[in-house]
């Protein structure tokens, strides 16, 4: 056994568990024939009049989801509507661009849960104190 941190044994393993679970999965087997077995860059970007960054919304789809890896405003843009319209551009995108059906993002207690639900994002799950004194929410919508 070894602990030693090794990124060439990392790519390995997550290539032999990738085929691991296509050949056990139909379903996977299936989504390994189409472009939507790429993981795809879905990334929205608003400016200020400064040209500094007001907000963005970084996420990528892959088999036929949008993952919301990151959603951010300026305090300074805060109540504005800006995160919505973020929000709603990186859907849209995701939907009629790479053809995703649904979305799903991670969020914790004190960020944005109520945000997302008010977007259409139903809570599926929740895992307190991830970490400690904190519960984190996965949260999904349908986006067609």
């Amino acid at each position: 056994m070894e602990t030693e941190v090794d990124k060439r044994r990392v790519g390995l393993l997550r290539s032999r568990l990738r085929d691991t679970n296509t050949r056990a999965s139909p379903a996977l087997r299936a989504l390994r024939e189409t472009v939507a077995d790429r993981e795809i860059p879905v990334q929205v970007w608003a400016f200020g009049e400064d040209d500094e960054l007001a907000g963005g919304c970084d996420a990528h789809a892959w088999g036929g989801w949008l993952h919301v890896n990151l959603l951010w405003v300026d305090e300074r843009h805060r109540g504005t509507g800006l995160g919505s319209r973020l929000l709603a551009d990186t859907e849209r995108r995701a939907r009629e661009e790479h053809g995703c059906a649904r979305s799903r993002v991670w969020t914790w207690d004190f960020q944005a849960p109520d945000f997302y639900r008010r977007y259409g994002y139903e809570v599926i799950c929740a895992l307190p104190d991830y970490p400690p004194g904190i519960t984190e929410y996965t949260l999904v919508k349908t986006l067609v």
